[in-house]
């Protein structure tokens, strides 16, 4: 299975990941494991509780990661993901 292009790196960023993005992440997660982009009513429950696990989760790793790399910065990251995309599909007009 491919990975989701939406998932972005939450870690080593200055500022840090907001508890919104890694919420953010993780629906986007499990949304690409179950299927379901909005799910029924029956299974609605074990949606939002599988959210909140893999953030949980997500919020332990990034927490418990170590690197001697210098922390990133998000308009930096932001404005090349900017001009990679340019160059991959062109100016929008």
């Amino acid at each position: 299975m491919p990975m989701c292009r939406n998932i972005k790196t939450l870690y080593n960023f200055v500022p840090p990941a907001t508890d919104d993005e890694l919420r953010a992440s993780a629906v986007q997660f499990v949304r690409k494991l179950s299927g379901f982009t909005r799910p029924s009513q029956t299974n609605e429950a074990a949606f939002d509780r599988a959210v909140d696990d893999v953030t949980r989760a997500a919020r332990a790793l990034l927490e418990s990661l170590v690197t001697n790399a210098a922390p990133r910065d998000r308009e930096t990251e932001a404005a090349k993901r900017r001009y990679r995309s340019r160059n991959r599909f062109g100016a929008r007009e």
